[in-house]
This record gives structure tokens, C-alpha cells and sequence, in this order.
């Protein structure tokens, strides 16, 4: 489940599908998913359990011994499909997230991207309610970055610059549909609201590449 939140407050709560018919949100894409579930571990597992129950003969395949290895390497697959995978927010997000406010000045924001080496930050208002979303190239429309010095607007407003409304994810959300949103809007990085619309953390795709190699197995649309 995803939502928008703007300096007015929540202005939509709904689904992915939902979601991309909200106008401007962003340019609805299409991905391919898997067929079924286990389609991911790729054709050597099908060959593998076909051989461990003597569907193909000869050579080799014929030797009982063949055929018991086979037959514990199917097992040990299967076990390692059926692990407990990550599927939503919670499981991976991360929870030590910067935030900003409404209030700081554009070079503070700078200063503690830089400090954390973020390119981004929700942005708060006085309630913790999240209203915004502010990143580099964002502050850099009124900052200049010169030999490593930044001059300009120092002085001027984060909301002043901050991309506002904002699209947010339910703790829940499947990690798949986060993935299709960072996609298809080109943001690096999704918060995560919980149902009073306080910011309870935020899902990067560094977050989703490190689940993906991770154990337990994070299946996702290619």
C-alpha cells in the first residue's frame, strides 16, 4: 500500500495500481515478473529433480550413486526455496534515517547530506508528519558546489526547494511494487509511514540490492 503526502497532508492512499493513475505522480512502466513462484532458481533445478527421479537415462544418470547426489541436491534446493523470504518494507528498511525540516536553511540540509553521504532526505514538518522529499539536485538549484565550497541561498528554506507531495510506502508494501515506484520515478529511495503518517523509515535501492544477495532469498521482477 502507498501513499502521498504533502504539506497539506495525506492527499492519496491506495495500490499500485491506484497509485499510477494519480495524475503527475509519474509515467506508469511495465516490468515482467516471474511465472511462479520458484521460477528464479533457473532451469539447472528442473533438470537436477528430473534426473534424481530417472526421468533421463543413461550415461552417467544411470549410476545409482548419481542419483542419490542428485537426489540431496534437489532436497537442500527445495529447502532453500522454501526459506522465509523478504517480501515488505519493514523487513529491510532502514530505521537511523536523516530527516530535515521544514525550517532548516538549504545550507545546513547540504551539510548533512554530506556529513551521512546521502543524496536525499524526507523532509518533516513540526508534527513528524512527512511532507517532502529534498535531495543534491534539489539544494543545488539554488546552492553552488566550487573546489568543494558551497555558496549561494545559503539561507533560504528547505521546503522552499523540497519536492512536495511525496510518494510513501506502508511498512507492509511488497518489496517488488517499491522497487516498480523507485523505477519508474527515478528516486533512489522510498519512506516508510506508518499509519498515523510519522516516518518509520526509508527503503533505498541499495537496500533492496543487498536484500537480493542476501540470506534469506529476496525474490524480484527482472
Amino acid at each position: 500500500m502507498f501513499s502521498v503526502y504533502g504539506v497539506t497532508g495525506q492527499t492519496f492512499r491506495g495500490t499500485l495500481e491506484h497509485l499510477i493513475q494519480v495524475p503527475g505522480v509519474y509515467a506508469a512502466r511495465h516490468g515482467r515478473g516471474i511465472h511462479r513462484e520458484g521460477e528464479e532458481i533457473g532451469a539447472e533445478f528442473e533438470t537436477v529433480r528430473r534426473r534424481a527421479q530417472g526421468e533421463e537415462q543413461g550415461g552417467a544418470e544411470a549410476d545409482p550413486r548419481y542419483a542419490e547426489a542428485a537426489a540431496a541436491y534437489t532436497r537442500m534446493l527445495r529447502r532453500d526455496s522454501e526459506r522465509d523470504s523478504v517480501r515488505h518494507a519493514y523487513q529491510m528498511m532502514c530505521r537511523d534515517v536523516l530527516s530535515l525540516r521544514t525550517g532548516d536553511t538549504v545550507g545546513s540540509a547540504w551539510h548533512m547530506l554530506a556529513a551521512r553521504r546521502l543524496r536525499q532526505a524526507p523532509v518533516l514538518d513540526v508534527a513528524r508528519r512527512v511532507v517532502g522529499l529534498v535531495s543534491e539536485r534539489d539544494l543545488l538549484t539554488v546552492l553552488d558546489l566550487r573546489d568543494g565550497r558551497v555558496t549561494g541561498s545559503l539561507e533560504r528554506r528547505v521546503d522552499e526547494v523540497m519536492r512536495t507531495p511525496v510518494i510513501c510506502a506502508d511498512p507492509v508494501t511488497d518489496i517488488r511494487r517499491i522497487a516498480r515506484v523507485l523505477l519508474d520515478t527515478g528516486l533512489t529511495a522510498l519512506p516508510v509511514v506508518s499509519e498515523a503518517g510519522e516516518l518509520a523509515g526509508v527503503v533505498s535501492r541499495g537496500d533492496i540490492l543487498r536484500a537480493a544477495v542476501a540470506d534469506p532469498p529476496l525474490s524480484l521482477w527482472i
